[in-house]
């Protein structure tokens, strides 16, 4: 029984400790097109959802520029297959600029009206093969259909919402 305990309390904070490292995030505070430091806190990364196939959904979180402490938390989901969620229409922070093209990159503008003035994004390129999400194994592409989809997605909270939001906020609140 002691050695048990004493295997528990080894073993107990070294899975808390990595925890975190189970999924693969980058802070971004640049992008091409967008001059100077992003106005924003923005993570990206990949969260895996089917072991066995390898199957990676890539992220963008926004975090909420008013109160990420007490903000709700917004899942978006842009209807795929084949389309990023991106940053750059719709609810994100960013927007291009509309300008003739002049040969060189788009240009970025910050978004005013973005929904991360009142609450922190969660931008998911769902289901797999959509955007920037794959699977390491073919099978992974096989039956993607409405049940994977939402397999997926809940997978994909449930790892967030132990490994990131749990950890960074007391986030009660998560709409989709």
């Amino acid at each position: 029984m002691a050695a048990s305990l004493f295997f528990l309390s080894l073993v107990v904070p070294l899975v808390l400790l990595l925890l975190p490292l189970s999924r693969s995030t980058t802070v971004v505070t640049h992008l091409p097109g967008f001059h100077g430091r992003l106005p924003f806190h923005l993570e990206t990364g990949y969260v895996n959802v089917d072991e066995e196939t390898g199957t990676e959904l890539f992220y963008y979180f926004v975090e909420s520029e008013r109160s990420p402490d007490t903000d709700p938390v917004v899942l978006w989901l842009t209807g795929g297959p084949g389309c990023s969620s991106l940053i750059f229409y719709e609810v994100g922070p960013m927007k291009f600029v509309l300008a003739p093209y002049n040969g060189s990159l788009p240009q970025m503008a910050y978004n005013p009206y973005s929904w991360s003035k009142v609450a922190s994004i969660i931008l998911l390129d769902s289901p797999v093969g959509t955007g920037f999400s794959y699977a390491r194994d073919l099978e992974g592409y096989r039956d993607v259909g409405d049940l994977s989809f939402a397999m997926h997605v809940v997978t994909f909270l449930s790892k967030v919402k132990l490994i990131f939001l749990c950890q960074v906020f007391a986030v009660e609140k998560i709409y989709v």
